[in-house]
């Protein structure tokens, strides 16, 4: 059986989820501004690749919780 649709929660959800997202964004630049010389271009490309999806996420947590709202 299917649980009930319940969403009365989804804001806090996406709110936790937002931080978390922001942090990890945070942790990888900060990362990159002190290894970035350090490590090969791949991973230097996949860490900025991550962060730009991490940003797009952000923008979509952003506005779901303001339709939420």
């Amino acid at each position: 059986m299917a649980k009930p649709d319940n969403r009365a929660d989804n804001v806090p959800h996406l709110k936790k989820a937002l931080k978390n997202t922001a942090e990890n964004l945070r942790e990888a630049e900060q990362y990159l501004d002190e290894h970035a010389d350090e490590i090969s271009p791949k991973e230097l490309n996949d860490v900025i690749e991550k962060n730009r999806n991490r940003r797009k996420s952000m923008e979509s947590f952003e506005n779901e919780i303001e339709d939420e709202s």
